[in-house]
């Protein structure tokens, strides 16, 4: 259902840089690159994507107040690596990776962080380790 989603930044190449580092550590690359500047990031045309551009209204960008993405691994270490890499680029960290709730085959591992914009991220892989 979900096609992909974006958030909105109020220094592109900055932004660009910290999301080409951050989601490349996980082996995410640019899908798309707009004549507006906006990039479109992801692991193929048949998944999700998410886009990073300035407001299409020219207005600042602004954070979401209860907004936030989930990134989903396919690994812990992911989780752990991606995490790493926000707070190395810039970003805040949200919460340390680990297991929220009981170990066990649903576990939920996660990890949380804020962009350079201060939008809230996820990064999150549910099983066992």
């Amino acid at each position: 259902m979900l096609g992909y989603t974006m958030y909105g930044t109020n220094d592109l190449a900055a932004a660009k840089a910290f999301f080409d580092t951050v989601l490349g550590s996980v082996g995410i690359g640019r899908m798309m690159e707009f004549p507006t500047g906006a990039i479109a990031y992801g692991l193929g045309w048949d998944k999700p994507m998410f886009a990073i551009g300035v407001p299409e209204n020219g207005a600042a960008a602004t954070v979401g107040n209860g907004a936030m993405m989930a990134l989903a691994m396919d690994s812990r270490a992911k989780v752990d690596a991606i995490h790493a890499a926000a707070c190395a680029a810039g970003g805040s960290c949200g919460g340390p990776p680990g297991v929220r709730g009981e170990e066990g085959p649903q576990a939920f591992y996660g990890a949380y962080f804020r962009d350079l914009d201060g939008n809230k991220f996820c990064a999150y892989r549910v099983g066992p380790a």
